[in-house]
């Protein structure tokens, strides 16, 4: 099973989990854009059990009813969501990864919630919600 490594922005933050990623895709979700400070935000999951930071300490901040997210109290690098209806699994921002071009992207996710001047140019499923 191939290792997969990443970091914050500033570098204060080295993490790594045991891939091959479970799922990768797209979020439009309002919660995401604003944590992200972005229209999307690409995500890759990974099992919980196989994420671990090896170097500083990231910021645990709960978000939203359920959901925590892992952010750098340094440079607020938004790396980790993790929800209460997924025990077990562990997102990670594909811009966090060193490969982020590695995850296989298979989704466009709550786009219902997705700005309307960004447009979506793949032929990747859309989903208005979450996938079933």
């Amino acid at each position: 099973m191939a290792t997969v490594s990443g970091h914050c922005y500033c570098g204060a933050i080295e993490f790594e989990v045991d891939g091959p990623e479970k799922f990768a895709c797209f979020c439009y979700c309002e919660s995401c854009q604003r944590a992200a400070g972005a229209p999307v935000v690409a995500w890759a999951t990974y099992e919980r059990s196989s994420f671990n930071v090896v170097l500083g300490e990231i910021h645990w901040h709960s978000s939203s009813a359920g959901v925590t997210r892992g952010v750098c109290a340094q440079c607020g690098s938004s790396m980790t969501y993790e929800n209460k209806d997924r025990p077990g699994d562990i997102d990670l921002s594909l811009n966090c990864l060193d490969e982020p071009t590695a995850p296989v992207l298979r989704a466009h996710i709550w786009t219902e919630d997705k700005q309307p001047w960004f447009q979506i140019g793949d032929d990747l499923p859309v989903h208005k919600k979450t996938v079933e």
